[in-house]
């Protein structure tokens, strides 16, 4: 799976509705520039989540991204998800699990404070006229494939899942995966070769 992850911090928080606590924030912000690795800078528009917020994608709630840590599900109502003119927001119904309530009390302590989200990018555009005045690229993500939101310990910047593979192998794959989107937007040129292998070697 070609999924990539991006995060926020200091934008967690607790509530309750009478019956169940409730984790709720920011997943993402629309027109926040960020630069990633040195390379590029990079940004959401809004509408990027349209296919999550119409239902169309299955996304879960986990902790740090933990398949094995799930709070919610849009599919069985305990996620839902909504977006405002800053970005797009998410509220779980916390299970009656004994990891559900660790979450809640690292949460309410402090201890985690950021959001995270894994995705996959269906469109996008480039706008490399800022290099003519020395300046970073720029990147802004229009369409994604939603997976997740996390509340995270660190709220991280790219990151392709690797699951059980090797690094060798999660290297080739992730090369072949960039190459591919690329041939597909006609993004031919040393810029995005460069992108696409530096975002795969980040698991070196």
């Amino acid at each position: 799976m070609d999924m990539e992850r991006r995060g926020l911090s200091g934008i967690v928080m607790l509530r309750a509705d009478g019956k169940a606590p409730h984790v709720s924030g920011y997943a993402a912000m629309y027109h926040r520039e960020t630069v990633i690795m040195g390379l590029w800078r990079e940004q959401i528009a809004p509408g990027a989540f349209a296919s999550a917020l119409k239902g169309e994608d299955d996304v879960r709630a986990l902790f740090n991204h933990d398949p094995n840590i799930l709070l919610g599900r849009t599919k069985s109502g305990t996620l839902a998800l909504s977006e405002d003119e800053d970005g797009l927001r998410y509220d779980i119904a916390l299970p009656d699990t004994q990891q559900a309530s660790d979450v809640r009390e690292l949460i309410k302590r402090g201890d985690v404070s950021g959001s995270s989200f894994g995705f996959r990018i269906e469109d996008e555009d480039w706008d490399e006229k800022p290099t003519k005045r020395g300046q970073l690229p720029l990147l802004t993500i229009r369409k994604v494939e939603l997976f997740d939101v996390s509340p995270v310990t660190f709220p991280a910047y790219p990151q392709t899942s690797v699951t059980a593979r090797s690094r060798g192998e999660a290297l080739r794959a992730d090369v072949d995966a960039f190459r591919r989107r690329m041939a597909d937007a006609a993004l031919r040129d040393r810029l995005r070769v460069r992108v696409a292998i530096e975002r795969a070697r980040a698991w070196l």
